[in-house]
């Protein structure tokens, strides 16, 4: 796919769109794409995490050993965090058809954010509000429990 097919996947993805034009670009020509066929494991709970990864194609179920268990399909950023901190891996990721992601690295990411600092804001700014609304979620339900 061309660099602009995948600028407009970038765009696609609600925390990625917030770094606008310039550093979508940047994240673009240094993404690599990497094809899972039925089953194969895109990444394992417990094993580091460098990078986050956009479904182009095809879908992922996440689940984590506690039973939470999700699937990711197209234009799905999966390891939004592992972008932005070191961690381990919080679930494994498997392969439900053919399917291919854009892997964006940890060490890109923080230098797009580096290189632009307004797309840093915007992304922190975002950040904060999820974790604000989180936080406000958990305190409804903790009260409705008492």
């Amino acid at each position: 796919m061309a660099i602009e097919d995948d600028i407009a996947l970038f765009a696609r993805v609600p925390t990625l769109s917030l770094l606008g034009a310039a550093a979508l670009q940047v994240l673009a020509i240094g993404a690599e794409q990497r094809d899972y066929g039925f089953g194969e494991k895109l990444f394992v709970q417990g094993e580091p995490a460098d990078s986050g990864f956009i479904v182009r194609r095809g879908a992922f179920r996440v689940a984590s050993d506690d039973g939470q268990e999700a699937v990711a399909g197209e234009n799905v950023l999966i390891g939004e965090l592992a972008l932005v901190v070191a961690m381990a891996r919080p679930a494994t990721a498997i392969a439900l058809e053919q399917s291919s992601v854009l892997r964006i690295s940890r060490s890109l990411f923080q230098r797009v954010l580096e290189s632009h600092p307004e797309a840093a804001r915007r992304l922190r700014d975002d950040f904060a509000a999820r974790s604000t609304a989180a936080i406000g979620a958990m305190s409804r339900v903790s009260a409705t429990l008492r």
